[in-house]
């Protein structure tokens, strides 16, 4: 019993990360093969065709796995800027696990690092480091990237079923291609006139993971690339308008930079961030409470001031 429940907590590889730091960064050959075949699988849309439901379906699940992604792994548990329960905080991870972005802990621990060495020369992904490709693609291809530095989310670590879905992250990923194919499935069936199947809705599906992961990636890259600076930082963070948008409020990246611990990233009314727009309708349902919220950073640019 005991050994199963240790292979449970296992992560993929045994040695951990320890001494990452002193490892060479490079890109395994062998671990683009699978990145490059959901590329080319996705391209099966070409094949398959394509239906309104379909297309509206691959819209879908790029918006709800978008939000996953800003709202979970990152507002959530890489910064902890609201609470929810431990039944919600399972049920965000195992949501966010769709994006097949990793696991929570994973992800987590990887951006913690990020913001500790922000375009330093210990950031995973620096663009300023090491050049678009590597920032945006490459980092994640390397053998030194891929264990999970659990030093990092000793927080989350504690609770056995985010080890479980950090371990078997490819599960839900799975279950969901399942569900999509059914709901193809059942759709053309009672509806002969959409012209809509099972494997048609799962290349969409692809499609969208495919875009959901670049969009993903870009706040990495080229927010650290193109856009401008509300607050003069040691890194080289941007905020950058177009990727606000796709990215449902990510791309206000330089004022996240400045104030990483808030839940809200668009600082001005202008500066659109529905990923927070949902969170606060979560916390009217009472499904998440304690936001840290702008008001906050009015009042600590305040202090600020008048120290000065």
């Amino acid at each position: 019993m005991h050994n199963a429940l240790k292979f449970l907590d296992a992560d993929y590889f045994s040695e951990g990360a320890q001494n990452v730091l002193e490892k060479e960064a490079a890109v395994n050959p062998s671990r683009a093969v699978p990145f490059v075949l959901l590329h080319l699988a996705s391209l099966s849309v070409l094949w398959t065709g394509a239906s309104a439901f379909s297309v509206w379906l691959a819209v879908f699940l790029y918006v709800s796995r978008m939000f996953f992604v800003t709202a979970f792994y990152h507002r959530y548990f890489s910064h902890r800027t609201y609470k929810t329960s431990r039944l919600m905080q399972f049920i965000f991870g195992a949501l966010a696990t769709t994006s097949v972005q990793r696991g929570p802990l994973w992800w987590a621990a990887h951006h913690r690092r990020h913001h500790k060495y922000s375009d330093e020369e210990n950031d995973v992904h620096s663009p300023v480091q090491e050049g678009f490709f590597w920032s945006h693609i490459g980092w994640i291809l390397s053998d030194n990237n891929m264990p999970t530095d659990y030093s990092r989310v000793s927080d989350l670590n504690k609770f056995a079923e985010l080890r479980f879905l950090n371990r078997f992250d490819w599960l839900c990923p799975i279950l969901l291609g399942i569900l999509t194919y059914a709901v193809g499935e059942m759709v053309g069936s009672l509806y002969p006139s959409t012209r809509t199947s099972g494997w048609q809705c799962v290349s969409w599906g692809l499609l969208s993971t495919i875009v959901l992961f670049h969009a993903t990636a870009a706040i990495n890259s080229l927010a650290h690339i193109f856009g401008y600076k509300e607050f003069e930082l040691s890194d080289n963070s941007k905020n950058n308008f177009v990727l606000a948008i796709v990215t449902m409020g990510e791309g206000w990246h330089n004022n996240h930079h400045r104030f990483p611990n808030l839940v809200r990233q668009g600082l001005k009314w202008w500066q659109i961030d529905t990923t927070y727009y949902i969170l606060l309708l979560m916390e009217k349902l009472g499904i998440i409470w304690d936001l840290r919220k702008a008001p906050v950073i009015r009042e600590r640019q305040l202090a600020l001031h008048q120290e000065q």
